[in-house]
């Protein structure tokens, strides 16, 4: 049934793909379309608008039309066939109608798994045994992870997060981890992480918001850290014109790791990149 109400609209002129509005909501109505957001399906959006303040760029809108009415059946069955859980609650459709006067408490304010977070790893850890240590296997010696921040994937960490300033970055595509066995020691201290794949994700969407950081912050310098594998060479190019585009001076090393392993190059400026 058509209903005039509230719904969520989207300037794609404005989104730069960051995915933070897509963590922020709970009905899963947004999702990223060829880098940019878009609404999956008008009956998933309530238009309270929890997703407003998750957008750095203003992007989102609350706008009053007529539309198919929310649904909070569908809602659900949208989140189980993800695998997301469901809110507990959800609003009547009827209270979110134009002139009903009804109030509908407003879901809650994002994913925690993007909620931006900096770790004290300089804490110790007095009386602790490895087996009273989180993620901590039997056979491996007890140890504090280098990593000092969440979240860790590039789409959703906002410009503006504290842990960026004065960093020295890291830029790593996601296959290097598994396939580096001392990548936590070798790359990561004193270093903020930041993870994509230059391949499958869209690279103009992180030479922007990898300016934008740089615009945003006084950073250190960057280290790339990619595969042997020649898609990969284009972590080294999306770092390259990020910097060009904020028109700054930072120190850009670019590290290629063997598919078995092993560090093959390591060269101050950046490799030549084979084309983005």
């Amino acid at each position: 049934m058509k209903a005039t109400r509230k719904l969520i609209t989207v300037n794609e002129e404005l989104c730069n793909g960051c995915g933070n509005c897509v963590t922020g909501c709970a009905e899963g109505a947004l999702a990223i379309i060829d880098g940019k957001a878009k609404l999956v399906n008008e009956v998933f959006c309530d238009g309270l608008g929890a997703c407003l303040g998750e957008c750095p760029t203003g992007a989102l809108k609350v706008v009053e039309v007529e539309v198919e009415d929310f649904d909070p059946e569908a809602v659900t069955r949208h989140l189980k066939a993800q695998g997301r859980d469901v809110p507990g609650h959800m609003p009547d459709p009827a209270s979110l109608r134009l002139g009903q006067g009804g109030s509908a408490p407003k879901p809650h304010g994002g994913c925690p798994g993007s909620r931006v977070m900096s770790m004290d790893r300089h804490a110790p850890q007095t009386g602790a045994s490895p087996c009273q240590q989180a993620n901590v296997p039997r056979q491996q010696s007890a140890g504090v992870s280098n990593l000092t921040h969440w979240p860790i994937q590039l789409r959703l960490v906002p410009p503006t997060a504290p842990f960026l300033q004065n960093a020295s970055l890291l830029l790593t595509a996601d296959c290097v981890p598994p396939s580096f066995p001392d990548f936590n020691e070798r790359f990561l201290a004193g270093r903020v992480l930041l993870l994509g794949c230059p391949k499958f994700d869209d690279a103009a969407a992180y030479v922007q918001k990898l300016a934008d950081i740089l615009t945003s912050n006084a950073i250190k310098d960057i280290t790339v850290v990619q595969m042997e594998v020649p898609c990969c060479n284009g972590m080294t190019a999306i770092a390259q014109r990020a910097v060009a585009a904020a028109d700054k001076n930072v120190p850009l090393e670019t590290i290629v790791i063997t598919r078995d392993g092993r560090i093959q190059a390591e060269a101050p400026g950046g490799l030549k990149p084979l084309g983005l």
